[in-house]
């Protein structure tokens, strides 16, 4: 196979190579590319966003649901430098507002779906929007308006390895998102060396449906047209279609977080299905408990493989590969630890306050050194500087090591994780002090047998009448639905420290009684 250096070089090298293989099938309408077709669509969007006015390192944003189009708009993305903006379609309109904005996106490609939040926002820098779907009377032109008549030529525009191709937002502890770029050089090192222990071969088959706005989601569906494999695309989780489309299909890999695992054991006909194309379940992002571990190891049985990693650091940067997945063995501990650091990184644990390095079992910071660390934040250079200590990134997470392997012990930075999903408590604090019968207000993360944890508002209020219902209602105006909590305590003072920092620990002590705090 010709060198593939760059996000560009993906379907140009399989085109050339395998271009009558099927690269895609769109399970929720059966459409389906052949590696050439997927090429050919890609340098049309190429050539659509140069008529548009897109250039090299111009953003360009996607806000839907997975479908296909969010990969050639990739690629033809990536055929003129341009970088690729995925925007949560879980978010509230004034986030989804602020992500756009921040990311400066001059074109928008959106499904129908979302049209009615769109017309909530006031956008500042996009100038070009295309409709996945149906435009109704909003006056937009569809997808396929926008590239009919327009040239199938690839346009060969220099694209350096060191460019940022994706830029993906995280959310902040100071409550807003940070927009982190990543290059074609992370990307060409997670996608060779990063996850090869999961054994992505070109007679694949690799079903992606966590959502495209995650690094576990895009990133996963980038890794199985980067190996040449046959990607069946989801639009979202739906348990029912994923077991039948196993078997169907023949699906050899597949990446869920713990949560959806949990589900697809306790849906409808899990235990009757036939799993024996598998290969290989790659889990992570959150929290799992042994028990659901060990009862997808006994039902789907296949290899498994955890991975940890971030945002920042392009997805997976520890591993825990098949060979340690042993329940009941010498090796049973290993499962509470996710792995050891994948090739060409390092970590090491720090002390958080003075940055000396940590001795081995000892809890602090986790860091990370190598190729796949992101560039940087977008137009936020201060938050740049403060991740990094010389070339090491300070993840925010807390853990230690063990005889190489990596435990995660808890979040340094109080972020609650919900079903994988990142959640940052300065950010829906905010939002509860917004009201005007909120004196003061904490969140924290409890326990939640279905989610790992869930999100837990603690307030202060100035008006007895004030009800949880009311506070919940707020918090749904302002925030998507998952980061919104799903239940109030009151208390008439929150601890605080001399310097005013609310005791999370204190308050975190009562729900997590007899619980482990595990995250992978």
């Amino acid at each position: 196979m010709a060198e593939i250096q760059t996000l560009a070089d993906i379907t140009r090298v399989h085109a050339h190579e395998r271009g009558d293989a099927v690269a895609m099938l769109y399970a929720n309408d059966d459409r389906s590319w052949t590696y050439a077709q997927l090429d050919e669509e890609a340098n049309r969007v190429a050539n659509a966003l140069l008529d548009s006015g897109v250039g090299a390192h111009g953003r360009i944003a996607y806000l839907d649901k997975n479908a296909p189009e969010y990969f050639t708009y990739l690629f033809g993305g990536a055929k003129i430098n341009a970088v690729s903006v995925a925007v949560n379609w879980r978010l509230a309109p004034p986030e989804m507002e602020y992500i756009l904005n921040h990311s400066e996106a001059k074109t928008l490609l959106i499904g129908d779906e979302f049209l009615p939040a769109l017309a909530e926002m006031q956008l500042t820098n996009v100038e070009t929007i295309l409709v996945l779907g149906d435009p109704g009377d909003s006056g937009y032109p569809t997808y396929d308006q926008w590239l009919a008549g327009v040239s199938t030529q690839d346009p060969q525009l220099p694209v350096s390895a060191e460019d940022t191709c994706y830029q993906l937002y995280t959310s902040g502890t100071t409550g807003l998102p940070k927009g982190v770029e990543l290059t074609h050089a992370n990307f060409m090192h997670c996608l060779g060396e990063s996850l090869a222990a999961i054994g992505m071969q070109q007679d694949s088959v690799n079903m992606v449906c966590m959502p495209l706005f995650h690094i576990s989601g895009s990133g996963w569906g980038v890794i199985g047209i980067y190996n040449g494999a046959r990607s069946i695309l989801l639009r979202d989780v739906d348990l029912p279609l994923i077991l039948r489309l196993i078997p169907e299909q023949g699906v050899t890999h597949s990446i869920f977080v713990p949560a959806v695992l949990q589900f697809l054991l306790a849906t409808e006909g899990c235990k009757d299905t036939d799993f024996s194309s598998l290969k290989s379940i790659t889990y992570g992002a959150s929290p799992i408990t042994e028990a659901v571990l060990v009862e997808a190891m006994e039902t789907f049985k296949c290899e498994f493989v955890q991975a940890y990693g971030l945002t920042e650091t392009t997805g997976a940067i520890s591993v825990l590969e098949a060979h340690d997945h042993q329940p009941g063995g010498d090796k049973a501990h290993l499962l509470r630890s996710c792995g050891k650091p994948i090739a060409n990184h390092a970590i090491k644990i720090v002390d958080k306050e003075s940055g000396a390095e940590m001795p081995e079992g000892e809890v602090g910071e986790i860091c990370v050194q190598g190729p796949q660390n992101m560039k940087g934040y977008w137009r936020n250079d201060e938050a740049t500087v403060d991740s990094f200590t010389d070339d090491w990134f300070h993840t925010g997470d807390a853990g230690y090591m063990r005889e190489g392997y990596l435990y995660i012990h808890d979040r340094v930075k109080d972020m609650i994780i919900s079903g994988g999903e990142n959640i940052y408590p300065a950010e829906i604090e905010n939002v509860l002090m917004q009201h005007p019968q909120i004196a003061d207000a904490a969140v924290i993360g409890v326990p939640s047998e279905r989610w790992g944890e869930t999100v837990k508002a603690i307030v202060t209020r100035t008006d007895d009448n004030l009800d949880e219902q009311a506070v919940m209602e707020h918090c749904r105006k302002n925030l998507a639905s998952y980061k919104c909590p799903t239940s109030v305590d009151w208390m008439a003072q929150i601890p605080r420290n001399p310097s005013g920092k609310i005791l999370k620990v204190e308050l975190r002590k009562p729900y997590w009684e007899g619980h482990s705090r595990q995250v992978s």
